[in-house]
């Protein structure tokens, strides 16, 4: 195996474990999940780079300056950079909100919200509701408030205008309602 297939291997790896990581229910957990996703993606940034050359700043200072040598691109690196900067940020913020959590709590499990759980009990309910309904309307159509319009231009119907067929248009003649 090249280098490049080992690095894309264990970058690839390290971002299923951090995922696996951050579906915990524990802070502490959460924590080191952002951490090695971070760097599984940091991997797979610098593997996607390309392969290595010269240094893209040095390159005029070198005596023996060839222009058909490969240089190495900048931006990947620079990519990295910023997503460490990113990385640890969110890292300390998680932190901070799982030593906050174990300070109020004695322990940093993330329970279920009991307005989170009224909000799915009621969302469970009008989809319950709707699928009756329309389970109903399929053997009765006047569940829905289907009605039936009547052939004839008036009584019991909406009044039709003679020219286009619309409901509740006045002719302009003044002979319409």
């Amino acid at each position: 195996m090249t280098p490049s297939l080992v690095l894309a291997a264990t970058g690839g790896t390290l971002v299923a474990a951090g995922v696996v990581l951050l579906l915990e229910r524990s802070l502490s957990r959460l924590v080191v999940g952002v951490l090695v996703l971070s760097n599984g993606v940091n991997l797979l940034i610098l593997t996607g780079g390309g392969p290595a050359g010269r240094a893209p700043i040095l390159a005029a200072h070198e005596p023996e300056e060839r222009p058909g040598r490969p240089l190495s691109d900048p931006l990947p690196q620079a990519m990295i950079l910023t997503a460490i900067v990113i990385s640890l940020a969110s890292a300390a913020f998680v932190l901070a909100i799982a030593y906050r959590s174990g300070r109020l709590s004695g322990d940093d499990e993330v329970r279920d919200d009991i307005e989170d759980m009224r909000v799915r009990r009621e969302s469970e309910d009008d989809v319950r509701l709707r699928t009756e309904r329309e389970r109903r309307a399929v053997a009765d159509p006047s569940e829905l408030g289907a009605r039936e319009e009547p052939d004839s231009d008036f009584p019991g119907g909406v009044p039709r205008d003679g020219r286009h067929g619309r409901p509740g248009r006045p002719r302009r003649d003044g002979q319409g309602r």
